[in-house]
């Protein structure tokens, strides 16, 4: 996990986020890793993912393994 003062630029919501239900994500670009916050707290914690962890997660999500 990472703070906001960590410098982390170029964030965008996630495809996957839906609208207005309140349950929005946030991605960055990564050299090793990637951050993701949510879009709610954007002066929040960001969690680290690595790149193998960040595709394991979406495939679960794709294939309906976790759910909101």
């Amino acid at each position: 996990m990472v703070t906001t003062e960590s410098g982390i630029t170029g964030w965008y919501k996630s495809s996957y986020s839906g609208g207005d239900q309140g349950e929005c994500l946030e991605v960055a670009p990564g050299p090793t890793t990637v951050p993701v916050r949510d879009s709610k707290t954007t002066d929040g914690p960001a969690l680290l993912f690595s790149a193998g962890g960040w595709t394991a997660f979406l495939t679960a999500v794709k294939e309906g393994r976790i759910k909101g």
